[in-house]
C-alpha cells in the first residue's frame, strides 16, 4: 500500500513540478573567483574613473611614532591575502626608514581600494595622474618585483 501512494504522490509532484537538473554549470559562464593577475579579474577590480579619490579621515595631533604604527597596522590588515602580504612586508622594510611626508603619502595611498594598490605596485595597471609620480608607490613597485627572490610572510605585529 505505501508503495502505491508513494508512487502515486511521486507522479502527481512530476505532473507539478516539471524535472529540473541538478546541474547549473550551464548557467554560470564566468568564474565567480577568478585568480588574480587573469585577465577577468584584472577587468572586475578595475575601479570606475568617475569615482573621485578617497577623502583621508583627518587626525589631527597624530604623532609620527602614532602614525607609522598605524601604517603598520593598515598595511597588515587589508581583506584580501595579496595585498596584506605585500603591504606588510613594505611597511615592515620600509617604514622605519620614511620621513612624516612620506608617511602621510603612504597613508593616503592605503585609502585607495586593495586591488587598485596591488594592480599599480606589479605593474598590471596604470596607476591615475595622483599617482603617476609618487615616491611611496615607486618603492612599493621596486619591492613588489622582489628581485632579491626573498621568501616573504607576514610579519608579526
Amino acid at each position: 500500500m505505501f508503495a502505491f501512494l508513494s508512487s502515486r504522490i511521486f507522479a502527481l509532484e512530476a505532473i507539478r513540478c516539471p524535472r529540473r537538473t541538478l546541474s547549473t554549470t550551464s548557467r554560470w559562464s564566468a568564474d565567480p573567483w577568478p585568480l588574480p593577475h587573469t585577465a577577468q579579474h584584472l577587468s572586475s577590480t578595475q575601479t570606475p574613473s568617475d569615482i573621485p579619490p578617497p577623502t583621508p579621515i583627518p587626525r589631527p595631533g597624530e604623532s609620527k611614532e602614532t602614525l607609522r604604527a598605524r601604517l603598520v597596522y593598515q598595511s597588515r590588515k587589508r581583506g584580501t591575502l595579496e595585498s596584506d602580504l605585500l603591504l606588510s612586508t613594505f611597511a615592515r622594510d620600509h617604514l622605519r626608514q620614511m620621513d612624516e611626508t612620506e608617511l602621510k603619502e603612504y597613508d593616503k595611498l592605503l585609502d585607495e581600494p586593495d586591488w587598485d594598490i596591488y594592480y599599480w605596485a606589479t605593474e598590471s595597471r596604470t596607476p591615475p595622474e595622483r599617482w603617476a609620480k609618487s615616491s611611496v608607490l615607486e618603492k612599493l613597485t621596486i619591492h613588489a618585483k622582489n628581485e632579491g627572490k626573498v621568501v616573504r610572510k607576514m610579519p608579526p605585529l
